[in-house]
This record gives C-alpha cells, structure tokens and sequence, in this order.
C-alpha cells in the first residue's frame, strides 16, 4: 500500500531566504571604497592640464590668424603691369630707377616727357593695393592729358606694388621717402614746378612727404586715405567680420612685425593739424566707404592757401571720381593746374 505525503507551501510573504540566494540582495552593510587623495591629485592635475592646453591652443591661432591679417596688410596682392605708356596712349617714355631717400629701398617707374621742353612736371603717387598703373583711376588718361598740357609726368610704384624691389606696406612711413626720392628725381630732370598726383593712401603719403620737404609746389588729393588704427580696422572689417576687441589691438601690434613701422611712426595727427603754405586741391566723394569724407574735409578747412580748393562729389566712391563726372574732373584739375603755374610763375619772376 503505497503512502502518501503532504507538502507544505511556503508562505508567500517569507519568500526565499536571503541565505539561500544571496545574489539577489544587496549586502547594505557594505560601503564603497574611497578613492585615494594621491588618485585624486593625479586626476585634478591633468584635467587643469588639458584645460590649459586647450586655451593654450585657441590664444595660438587667435594670435596666428590676426599676425596673418597683418601679414595681408603689409603685403598686399598687386595685379602684375598690364601695358606702358607707349601701348596704352603712344607716348614715349624711359624706365627709371632711382633709391628712396632714405637709402632702404630702391624705386622703378616710367618717366614721360613733355611734347617740347618744359619744366612742369606732375608726379603721380598711386593708391593702396595698385601699382603705377592704377586702371580703375584711369591713370593712363591722366597720364595722356598732362601731357597734352606739356607736362612732364612720372610715375613709379611704391614698394608693395614692385616686383623688382619688394618692400612692404608702411603706411606712409618709408612710402614717404619713396615719393620724396621721386620728387628729387623730377628736380634732377629739370622741373621747377612740381605737382604730386596722389589717390587713397597714396594721397596720404603725400601729406606726410611735404612734411618733409619744400620741393612740392601743389597738391591733388583723389579720395585721401590717411592710415590710422581706426581706419584701418573699418577697412579690415569691411572684408572680415572681426570684433573689435582684441582684434584691433592685436593688428596694431602685430603690424610691426612685418613691417618694421609702428603707428606712431606715422604723423597722421601732424597732418590733419597742419596748414600746408603750398595749394592743396582735396577730391572726396560722400559715398566712399573706405575713406571718411570727414577726415578730407577736415585737413580742407585747414589750409590757409588762396588756391588750396575742396571738391566733394555727392555718392561718389573711392577712386572712382573721375569716372563719374570726366569732364569736370578734367576741368577743375586742368583749372588748378594753371592757377598753380601762374603763382609759381609770379613767384620765380618776383
């Protein structure tokens, strides 16, 4: 006879015993290890290390990208000569080649002679980021109709513009002595009667030069820049959005480094303070976004000359005055031009 057993169920809220599984249950008793402090040390040391590697790193190319915006401005991209005198109006010429006053850097331009002999002669002084050429001014036409006029003309290219004789951008600084050099050369030529033909920063550089010299007999300003830390910075800006701080700053003082000239190297308080005793005629247009009109008008209001005159062509733009209104550009300077001569003419016979 077979017998029989009955198994008891275990109750439902015992459940299983802990001792039964215990990897079911945590042991509450237990406590995590601390990390040692010498670990600790080690972790916080490479965390302020890698910390400052990282801003070590961004300074660099903070500092990199704005030294190679300065490079830029110190070694502008010029086009390459395109023609002469002779291609481009049938007028016959010489290159020349001659040292900058100061000694540091030599010049090479063209020099056109008058039609008949004459001792008038026009110096033209061209604009940032050109060479002689200077398409856009026409400089050619210019060039053209001053001799029409039976002036001599000479022009030449500052020393970012040459492809013989490289030298960077300096503001003014030694592009002064390039242009006095220049001035010196029309003397040796013959001429007693000078006139410099500036455009932009070329304009500017002729401001500082006849700081220097009494050689210069009169003045034609188109669209005068006048390279300070402001204007320079609202150029910049116009092609890199940058923020002013520490941009600025850091342009102005990495400058230096490829050029060899600091700001205040550069008189440009000197110039817009001075009441030059030689004519001076100042073209602007209220359009140009590269030169402040205000800054022109200005240096205008300071010149005590009788023939010292101001011209200032509403929405005209930089370099571009004498494509928007030829005729009276060629008239208003043709009319300085011979009130120049007239004074200078008085004066000799006197």
């Amino acid at each position: 006879m077979m017998s029989t057993s009955v198994l008891s169920p275990l109750p439902l809220e015992g459940g299983f015993s802990p001792n039964v599984h215990p990897g079911l249950y945590p042991d509450h008793g237990s406590q995590p290890r601390s990390m040692p402090a010498a670990e600790q040390v080690r972790r916080r040391h490479i965390a302020i290390a890698v910390l400052s590697a990282v801003v070590a790193f961004t300074m660099l190319l903070v500092v990199a990208f704005h030294g190679f915006i300065a490079w830029m401005l110190a070694n502008p991209y010029v086009a390459p000569l395109t023609s002469n005198p002779m291609l481009a109006k049938n007028l016959n010429y010489s290159d020349v080649v001659f040292p900058s006053a100061s000694g540091k850097t030599m010049v090479d331009g063209w020099y056109i002679p008058a039609g008949q002999y004459s001792e008038r002669t026009v110096v033209f002084s061209h604009g940032y980021g050109a060479n002689r050429e200077e398409t856009w001014v026409p400089m050619y036409d210019l060039a053209d109709l001053l001799h029409g006029l039976n002036y001599n003309v000479l022009l030449f290219d500052y020393g970012y513009a040459s492809t013989t004789n490289k030298y960077p951008a300096t503001g003014g600084h030694e592009e002064s002595q390039q242009l006095l050099a220049a001035v010196e050369f029309a003397r040796a030529q013959g001429a007693n009667e000078i006139v410099v033909w500036g455009f932009s920063m070329g304009a500017g550089t002729a401001l500082q030069t006849a700081l220097q010299t009494n050689l210069i007999d009169a003045m034609i300003l188109d669209s005068m820049f006048l390279p300070d830390p402001e204007a320079l910075f609202q150029n910049v800006t116009q092609l890199v959005n940058l923020p002013r701080f520490p941009s600025l700053p850091l342009i102005e003082s990495l400058l230096p480094v490829w050029t060899g000239t600091s700001f205040n190297q550069i008189p440009a308080q000197q110039v817009m303070q001075t009441a030059y005793s030689i004519p001076i005629f100042m073209i602007h247009g209220t359009a140009d976004s590269k030169a402040s009109v205000d800054t022109a008008q200005a240096i205008s209001n300071m010149q005590m000359n009788p023939l010292s005159d101001v011209w200032i062509i509403p929405d005209g733009h930089h370099e571009l005055l004498f494509r928007a209104q030829p005729k009276e550009y060629i008239h208003r300077a043709a009319l300085f031009l011979s009130r120049v001569h007239d004074q200078t003419t008085l004066a000799s016979a006197t």
